[in-house]
């Protein structure tokens, strides 16, 4: 499992996925999603693994509201890669696969594998 984990540093749920990865001693890759964000291809591979744009915005985030009112969804990509504590936290890659929040139960099924 190559896994990297999107996260905010005061996000309960970042911390628990972290939390999660290391109780099992499955190592990851830690990135800190508002310092550094997310590479335009990071980005695509994720929004096609979770299937939509909208699971990947964070609707409590300051300034997130104003996403709604962008007609184009590239707009949107384009507004969430300028600022990216739009993004939901935390992002949990595993290759070509990802979950957005806590989703041990997929997680776990990865392990499996």
């Amino acid at each position: 499992m190559n896994i990297q984990i999107f996260g905010k540093s005061k996000s309960f749920d970042t911390k628990k996925a972290e939390r999660w990865f290391k109780e099992r001693g499955i190592k990851f890759q830690s990135i800190d999603l508002v310092r550094y964000g997310m590479s335009k291809g990071e980005f695509e591979s994720v929004k096609r693994a979770v299937g939509s744009l909208d699971a990947l915005i964070d609707g409590k985030a300051k300034g997130a509201s104003a996403l709604q009112y962008l007609a184009y969804e590239s707009d949107k990509e384009e507004k969430l890669l300028e600022e990216p504590a739009l993004f939901a936290a935390p992002i949990v890659r595993n290759g070509k696969k990802a979950t957005v929040g806590y989703q041990p139960e997929i997680w776990e099924s990865w392990a499996k594998e």
